[in-house]
């Protein structure tokens, strides 16, 4: 191993879709990299696009940069590897981007071997899974339900490095892969090369958001990575850009709870002896990463039902009184809505989010305060049974927040500005994570099945 050179990876944007300057991708290309890798997806962006079967990045886009790195990947025999297809990595989302990729080929007369890793599980399997026990919440979810299975609309195991793997082992060009944990899709192809584990799934955890992890930090740039024997060093492709120990050991912390345990497939990485390094102006050296197998081998399972449609009214207020009154004119709102349609329309969920105050961390707000404020912003939304439904409640709650009196009040007029006419806009169909759950299983591999297409 001492005698093997840097494994060098590409990560060409944080999110297959986002884009990234064609001098940044020709500047990586030209450091020869063993492999072209990019995350596809999240469960940032909400249910919806796990529940609705879309993909929340657009398909002009993904096309835009698939192309690129599969001109480049198959005309240089680098394989490329895709991860959580679609952006959610349903069935959908997968055939969705393999869809594009055929595209792609046939306008370039493109000819590889591919392989499509599959995410999305039977229900009947995931209840057995149940009814053994092997299925236990991920803090905060609650425990699982059969009734939460049947409600989901698509239910999405997380794969980790086996599948990949077994994919590499078949020789080809290109993986296209369902849900998968983020780093995998960067790890993988160096640690069957016999590449640390732990460093390449570090490496792997940096590279997923590409050059976020540098200052200025950015989703839409590329950054490459390089793996040695007891270490690996991440360097932005954009001069604009600097790897800092500072921005890289932050990054390491991105969406973790623990500072020194990072947990994901069939283990965690432990921080502890982690070092970064400054090694030049821009790049940042790591050592001391390590690996701790589990006890138990699971895998996370993401899954989304529908639970209504939505309306939604925007609207602003001035009034510094109204402002001081926000709290008790929206539960008088609530109480008139609800004794309006009492006996008639009760299976609704009305909600006012009040920007200016707390609308970005609402109940969680540490300091839930309107002195100071003078304008707020009030997305006033309804949820119920059908989108006419909704339409009535937040048709309703709109006219009654707009005349509303309380004590104080001098116009008449009306208490909100409204932007836009109509007012009420729809949202369409709402979704919910409905499963956030651990799955044991002794065979990870036989949870993913491959499917080898020759384009």
């Amino acid at each position: 191993m001492a005698n093997k050179e840097e494994f060098r990876i590409l990560s060409t944007t944080a999110i297959l879709g986002y884009g990234f300057p064609a001098a940044s991708f020709e500047a990586g290309m030209a450091r020869k990299p063993h492999l072209i890798a990019v995350d596809a997806g999240s469960t940032d962006p909400g249910p919806y696009y796990l529940g609705a079967g879309i993909s929340f990045t657009d398909p002009g886009a993904v096309k835009r940069d698939l192309e690129i790195m599969l001109k480049a990947g198959i005309s240089n025999k680098i394989p490329v590897v895709i991860g959580t297809a679609g952006g959610s990595g349903a069935e959908p989302h997968l055939a969705w981007c393999k869809d594009i990729i055929q595209e792609i080929a046939r306008e370039n007369n493109l000819h590889f071997k591919m392989s499509v890793i599959h995410a999305e599980l039977d229900k009947n399997f995931i209840k057995d899974a149940f009814h053994q026990g092997k299925i236990t919440p991920l803090e905060p979810a609650p425990p699982l339900t059969e009734s939460e299975i049947d409600a989901s609309t698509h239910i999405v195991a997380q794969m980790g490095l086996e599948p990949f793997i077994a994919a590499l082992d078949e020789g080809v060009d290109v993986i296209l892969a369902g849900r998968t944990y983020d780093p995998v899709c960067f790890a993988a192809l160096p640690i069957k090369q016999g590449y640390d584990r732990a460093l390449s799934l570090h490496l792997g955890k940096i590279l997923e958001c590409a050059s976020i992890c540098a200052a200025p930090g950015s989703g839409s740039d590329c950054m490459f990575g390089y793996i040695g024997e007891d270490y690996f060093r991440v360097e932005p492709l954009n001069p604009i850009r600097k790897c800092t120990t500072l921005s890289v050991a932050a990054h390491t912390l991105y969406e973790k709870t623990n500072p020194y345990i990072l947990p994901g497939p069939g283990g965690s990485l432990d921080l502890h002896n982690c070092r970064f390094e400054q090694e030049s102006e821009n790049t940042v050296k790591v050592y001391g990463t390590k690996f701790v197998t589990g006890n138990v081998n699971t895998v996370k399972l993401e899954g989304a039902k529908p639970i209504g449609f939505r309306t939604v009214s925007i609207a602003g207020c001035r009034d510094p009184i109204m402002i001081s009154k926000i709290d008790s004119i929206t539960s008088g709102v609530e109480e008139r809505v609800a004794d309006n349609f009492k006996g008639k329309l009760e299976n609704y969920r009305l909600r006012f989010n009040i920007y200016g105050r707390d609308g970005v961390m609402a109940n969680l707000e540490p300091n839930p305060s309107t002195a100071g404020v003078h304008e707020l912003g009030i997305v006033i939304e309804a949820i119920a049974p059908t989108q006419k439904q909704a339409d009535t409640i937040c048709a309703f709650a709109r006219s009654t927040m707009l005349h509303y009196g309380y004590e104080g009040r001098r116009s008449t007029a009306g208490n909100l500005a409204f932007p836009y006419s109509p007012s009420d806009f729809h949202a369409g169909e709402v979704y919910v994570f409905s499963v956030y759950h651990l799955l044991a299983t002794e065979n990870p591999a036989a949870l993913f099945p491959r499917e080898m297409i020759t384009i």
